[in-house]
């Protein structure tokens, strides 16, 4: 037993145990008031990938631990583990998802694209982060099937049997429990062998020849991610997810109690003319502290609804047992369990955690009070026989990733920086070390000769173009720009906006200790207003009595009229739930457009006039005006972007972003919100939001578009079968319901961001980022796809990403250079940037959107919005 303040906190921790479950007390994924999910999980942003769907059974329980239910801990062991809370039985399903292997690729290049290179622009010597595979194109691989007779569940069980065969199938092999691939041919090509095991029983081992495997193949492929995969764990690499790290050189910083482990993120592929290896430098971020260690942080700082608060808290979050270095995604806590809980081994004979994890891993487990945090199995867990939840011990457990806390600290994301930031300079450097490192291990340079591969020992040479400089327009004037940083926030002072819409009716609420900054904000609104054609009146101003979220709202609803135009409210501090109570009356309850503002931001006298320029212009796009245009050659055009974001405040559910233009310059939107919970997919919405954005259409120019362009981000390679096979019927039966002979030109390109290639331009031996409006669309492409690599954005610190356009479906006739060019326009109408961003300005606006809904809002916004850019 632990002793001191330690364990105190402990038993606040896990009195329920004793006495029932706390008050009001829930699982993640159900709601207090309602029957169905619970708050409770963890919000994943853009830059947090959720971890692929599986299907889970969790068995009915016991509300008593003396003695506990059968559970077997976190190891091979853990075949038949159950979590058994508050006596019910709970079945958690998850959508099954296509998956595709590694090396497979869906061939979603249109027949009629031939050719897919552009020609636009000038060209640019560039170097890309791959590195290309040279083998024997004449000399084939051999794969075979492997039984045991009896059937082998144990994975390494099975890969230690074949070990014993190793004079007959050879030290050069590559087998993953059940696929054994050879560099040679068995003679015979079917053979059965017995071995035995320690306790002397024996075991047949039947091996099969199942084919020649081809280069370039898919499992060709397969078997070099493989086989690359042995040789990161030969250069004594751990992995973490699906990357590999160096815990020997791990940086330690520890004022912000974080460690850094440098690796890599590796791909190899089969590309336009060759098989290449893409491999980026990457960084895991790990607390020092234990899951324990935060628990007992998080009860001295709320003690009162500890329990829902530490669920809320790391629900969602992955953690790592520093015993194995294995990653879990933390599905619930199980307060009712403690670590002297037993459970039932392989064997049959119960222990207790503690006495598992001192005799598996030599671990001294202190504080017997804690509770136990539940994992739900992997599917590779579950082709092993693991259909249970995982038990896991927040002693043993450590926090990885950022919190949205840590993210929002700048000292923190500043110390970071040092290490994680680096410049095409030494990220290029770091990258041909990489690769010496691997020709200079012996055993490494060996099992490569025997399989008869060889890498590249430099970065792949690609040639790219830069896409013609855009011309931006206001209302009567070209704003001129530097196409270096593609920002034209100076250019636009003093200029009338495309279409300014005046302030004659808004709000303007602040506590009365802040009404100083108030009058002054307002003082510059109204003198900065009309150069950009903006008319500001007076407002109505409310000064408020204290800074409650009861006392914001009470002053929205009786104060507010129906002719309202904008509410502005002006916050001491950033406080999220009286953030989300606002957006949430003014996008639900009672729609109107708002502005928050943080007074902070208003304190620095010699900043205010450029605070309240952006502010002003962010007003301007609520209420329905527009900033700056490009030229848009296509006419009747409509473009929709569409993206979704993770709701924090139920497990399984996300919210979609469906943003289409309604006018030709495709500067102004109809905006859409729609969500998407277990079991659903988000394309069964898409027919009504499209019919939806046709009637606006139609509404606006009297007519229907021509032509429309979907950009659909937040898709990954695995999902494309999902987007051409349920996605585009959607559209095309819209397009149907709207009209019967209405067959509008219709395109289809998924957007994809979260992507490890990256592009130095290659000047004199030197490598930088690439300048805006890069193009690459040959060399590092796919040849089954319609796709390029475009680089829109200007960076000031560390290299640039493109981002990658897959064109899935082209009924429209564009060229190549129109498709390219249309894309890139795009990325400079994101009116909340003067500047290009990232991806097209839709996708953009539907991700604002989508946040904005899954952060705060967690309902459908008021229709009475989608005409205006409110979540701006």
């Amino acid at each position: 037993m632990s002793s001191g303040p330690g364990r105190g906190r402990s038993r606040g921790r896990a009195r329920a145990r004793g006495q029932g479950p706390p008050p009001q007390a829930r699982r993640p994924g159900e709601v207090a008031d309602e029957g169905g999910p619970r708050e409770g999980a963890v919000g994943r942003g853009r830059g947090r990938a959720q971890r692929p769907a599986q299907e889970v059974t969790q068995a009915a329980p016991t509300s008593t631990i003396s003695p506990p239910p059968a559970a077997q801990p976190p190891t091979q062991e853990m075949k038949k583990l159950t979590v058994q809370p508050n006596g019910k039985s709970r079945d958690v399903a998850r959508p099954q998802r296509r998956r595709f292997d590694e090396a497979e690729t869906m061939k979603t290049r249109p027949e009629h694209i031939t050719v897919k290179t552009g020609t636009s622009g000038t060209e640019i010597a560039l170097r890309s982060n791959h590195f290309i595979l040279k083998t024997a194109t004449d000399r084939p691989f051999f794969q075979y099937q492997v039984d045991y007779d009896p059937p082998m569940d144990n994975r390494r069980l099975r890969i230690a049997l074949l070990w014993d065969l190793k004079d007959i199938v050879g030290q050069t092999r590559v087998f993953d429990g059940m696929v054994l691939y050879l560099p040679i041919r068995l003679d015979p090509p079917q053979q059965e062998h017995t071995v035995k095991l320690k306790d002397g029983s024996p075991v047949t081992v039947c091996i099969k020849m199942t084919g020649e495997i081809a280069a370039k193949s898919p499992q060709c492929v397969h078997l070099y991610n493989v086989l690359f995969r042995k040789i990161l764990s030969n250069l004594k690499m751990e992995q973490l997810g699906r990357n590999y790290f160096s815990q020997a050189g791990s940086i330690t910083i520890p004022q912000h109690k974080l460690e850094l482990w440098p690796g890599y993120s590796t791909s190899i592929l089969a590309y336009e003319d060759s098989v290449m290896l893409c491999a980026d430098v990457q960084h895991k971020v790990l607390r020092i502290d234990s899951v324990l260690d935060f628990l007992y942080e998080l009860y001295e700082q709320r003690r009162q609804g500890f329990h829902e608060e530490a669920t809320k808290r790391l629900v969602g979050e992955i953690v790592m047992t520093r015993y194995n270095n294995k990653t879990y995604r933390i599905d619930d806590i199980n307060w009712e369990m403690n670590p002297m809980s037993k459970f039932k081994g392989r064997d049959g004979t119960e222990q207790t955690f503690v006495e598992y994890y001192a005799k598996a891993y030599e671990k001294r487990i202190t504080d017997m009070e804690q509770p136990l945090l539940v994992s739900q199995p992997k599917k590779s867990q579950q082709r092993q026989g693991i259909t249970g939840p995982l038990l896991l011990i927040p002693e043993l457990c450590t926090r990885t990733g950022l919190g949205p806390e840590t993210l929002s600290d700048f000292r923190v994301m500043k110390d970071l920086s040092q290490y994680t930031r680096s410049v095409p300079q030494q990220r290029s450097i770091t990258l041909r070390n990489f690769m010496q490192t691997i020709y200079g291990n012996p055993e490494i340079v060996k099992m490569l000769k025997d399989w008869n591969v060889e890498f590249a020992k430099d970065l792949a040479s690609v040639k790219g173009r830069i896409l013609p400089t855009e011309k931006v327009f206001q209302k009567e004037a070209q704003l001129r720009y530097d196409p270096a940083s593609a920002d034209w926030s100076r250019s636009m002072r003093g200029n009338d906006l495309i279409s300014a819409v005046g302030l004659y009716n808004f709000m303007v609420l602040s506590t009365q200790r802040d009404s100083q900054l108030a009058s002054d904000f307002i003082q510059t609104l109204q003198k900065i207003g009309p150069p950009m054609g903006i008319k500001v009146a007076n407002p109505n101003f409310i000064g408020l009595k204290d800074d409650r979220t009861e006392t914001f709202l009470q002053a929205l609803k009786h104060r507010l009229q129906d002719d309202t135009q904008i509410v502005i409210c002006i916050l001491p501090s950033n406080r999220k739930d009286r953030y989300d109570a606002i957006k949430k009356f003014c996008c639900v309850e009672c729609p109107v457009p708002s502005q928050v503002v943080v007074a902070r931001t208003l304190t620095k006298k010699n900043a205010m006039m450029s605070v309240t320029t952006k502010i002003a212009m962010q007003l301007n796009c609520k209420l329905g005006g527009e900033l700056w245009a490009l030229e848009i050659p296509l006419k009747g055009a409509m473009v929709v972007g569409i993206d979704s974001y993770h709701d924090s405040s139920a497990r399984g559910k996300s919210a979609g972003g469906f943003v289409a233009s309604v006018n030709q310059t495709l500067t102004r939107y109809f905006c859409q919100c729609m969500f998407q919970h277990i079991g659903q997919e988000l394309g069964d919405n898409f027919k009504a939001a499209m019919i939806a954005a046709l009637k606006k259409y139609h509404e606006v120019n009297s007519n229907l578009p021509d032509r429309i362009v979907v950009y659909r981000d937040g898709v990954g390679d695995g999902q494309l079968p999902l987007v051409v096979e349920h996605e585009v019927p959607q559209f095309r039966e819209a397009f149907k319901e709207v009209s019967g002979g209405y067959n509008p030109k219709f395109s289809l390109v998924v957007v994809k961001k979260r992507i490890i290639t990256r592009i130095f331009s290659s000047q004199g031996g030197k490598m930088d980022n690439p300048p805006p409006g890069t193009l690459v669309d040959t060399v590092i492409t796919k040849p089954e796809w319609y796709d390029f690599f475009l680089v829109s954005q200007s960076v000031n610190q560390g290299t640039v990403s493109p981002t990658h356009f897959n064109v899935v479906v082209d009924g429209g006739g564009l060229k190549p250079d129109h498709m390219q060019r249309l894309t890139y326009k795009l990325c400079h109408l994101y009116y909340n940037w003067p500047g290009t961003v990232r991806v097209p300005a839709p996708c953009q606006y539907a991700h604002k959107l989508a946040f904005l809904v899954g952060q705060s809002i967690h309902k459908e916004p008021s229709a009475a919005l989608a005409d205006r850019l409110y979540f701006l």
